[in-house]
């Protein structure tokens, strides 16, 4: 059966509908009014500007992310941290990320996205910039900086749940994959920014350079938003926005245990979890491969190569997705596609790694491996909010929080199979059947209507804000 189907004229959606059922709406009661006059606003030049601004703000994300595990070695040197130890500094990072990104997402669905994004840049960016104070002030740099890499992590966890509550509050459904897509590839943007930059500062000025760049163009940029995208309104989440019980917001709470009750939910949670933990196991044991693998091979093109590819190809991606689906296409259909790219083709180039000989060929297959992984931000990460608009950054959170706790997990078992086996295939063939799993479930199950809503609403699925 084929991926891709086009749907009729009549399953659009109808925008008459809303207006007739203001229960169907998502936001809280007291944002209803203002997101129903703003979105009249996300005019194209708008919307431009906000993928650029979310572009920009995601790469400083992973700029402030990244700058540990860049300075981790001459600060280990400095203080005197054994691997244990930096090992402690780095992971506690992921255990504060796990905690805040339901929380955080709930919030956003409340408040709104742009908000929190706002407030949690704010916070973490003011954090990196004072790493190297608390490194330098503290009588023990090992617990200061455990803690503050805690606290980074449940900073920052709010970021990509926030994200997926704007995106499906203020962007139409034909444009959700491109935004999704270009706003997922800054991770990859920041990841070279600061690999480059970072490492530069770090052999010129010293260490605490990267903090301080790092975390003030983040607050730099958390103030440019408030100032000129917000104009100077948003920055303020008062208890009572958070305690406001819209008609929507009963509904979800409602219906949580429905909504878990969904085949097509927990499809994109199984298949989001599996997608994360393969990124992540990739992302961490890669370098190593490489360095196991070909002694002799430059740092610097294996490190960087498969992340110029990853950038474009994450743009194609949503390119892709948004014109199927303005094409007609059915819309689960084309989240099916890109999914299947993703983990269906990906893991084809993931098997060549087992049996390579040669550098470049390694090089060649990492680089396909890692660009067509960024095709889930237009299949899963998208479907999230065709599915349960009104409650899209919570569950989105959900997902993430899976997603981070099984990529921990996914890591120590991949070094567990390194050292048991000697291979690298193993790891690559577990990799596989990870991602082959999450795409049989995600294609069987999959779909793209609203399920967030009463039964007898369902006519009413995917509307346009």
């Amino acid at each position: 059966m084929a991926i891709l189907q086009k749907h009729g004229k009549n399953s659009s959606p109808d925008l008459a509908s809303l207006k007739e059922n203001p229960a169907d709406s998502f936001g809280t009661a007291g944002c209803q009014k203002k997101w129903a006059e703003s979105s009249s606003h996300w005019s194209r030049p708008v919307a431009r500007v906000w993928t650029v601004v979310l572009l920009l703000g995601t790469c400083l994300l992973y700029c402030a992310r990244v700058a540990m595990p860049i300075c981790a070695v001459t600060m280990a040197e400095k203080f005197k941290w054994s691997k244990r130890e930096s090992g402690m500094v780095l992971g506690s990072f992921f255990w504060g990320y796990c905690f805040t990104q339901v929380i955080g997402g709930y919030i956003s669905d409340r408040v709104g996205g742009e908000k929190v994004l706002l407030l949690s840049a704010a916070a973490w960016g003011a954090m990196t910039a004072f790493t190297p104070i608390l490194a330098h002030f503290c009588s023990q740099p090992i617990v200061s900086m455990t803690l503050a890499r805690f606290l980074m992590g449940l900073l920052q966890g709010v970021h990509y749940p926030s994200l997926a509550s704007l995106c499906s509050q203020k962007v139409v459904e034909s444009e959700r994959g491109f935004l999704m897509s270009t706003v997922g590839s800054g991770s990859y943007l920041g990841t070279l920014v600061i690999g480059g930059a970072g490492s530069l500062m770090l052999d010129l000025y010293g260490w605490e350079s990267v903090f301080y760049i790092a975390g003030l163009l983040s607050v730099l940029w958390a103030y440019c938003m408030w100032k000129y995208l917000l104009k100077g309104e948003g920055p303020i989440i008062t208890l009572e926005s958070l305690g406001s019980r819209g008609p929507q917001s009963k509904l979800s709470r409602r219906n949580w245990l429905r909504l878990f009750k969904q085949p097509a939910v927990c499809a994109v949670i199984v298949t989001h979890l599996c997608t994360a933990s393969t990124f992540f196991t990739l992302l961490s044991w890669l370098p190593t491969y490489f360095k196991d693998t070909f002694p002799d091979a430059k740092g610097w093109v294996f490190n960087v190569i498969p992340w110029f590819v990853a950038i474009p190809s994450s743009l194609f991606s949503g390119c892709l997705s948004d014109h199927l689906i303005s094409q007609g296409f059915d819309t689960a259909s084309v989240r099916k596609l890109m999914q299947f790219f993703s983990m269906g083709v990906s893991s084809v180039f993931t098997l060549f790694l087992c049996g390579t000989t040669t550098f470049p060929t390694a090089v060649a297959f990492v680089s396909a491996t890692m660009g067509l992984t960024t095709f889930s931000h237009s299949g899963v990460s998208v479907n999230v909010q065709d599915l349960a608009p009104s409650c899209a950054g919570a569950l989105f959170g959900v997902m993430n929080t899976c997603g981070a706790f099984s990529g921990v997990i996914m890591v120590y078992l991949a070094g567990y199979l390194i050292e048991a086996t000697g291979s690298w295939a193993s790891v690559f063939m577990l990799i596989t059947v990870i991602n082959l799993l999450g795409l049989a479930i995600f294609l069987a199950f999959a779909e793209a209507r609203r399920v967030d809503i009463d039964g007898a609403k369902a006519r009413y699925h995917n509307i346009h804000i």
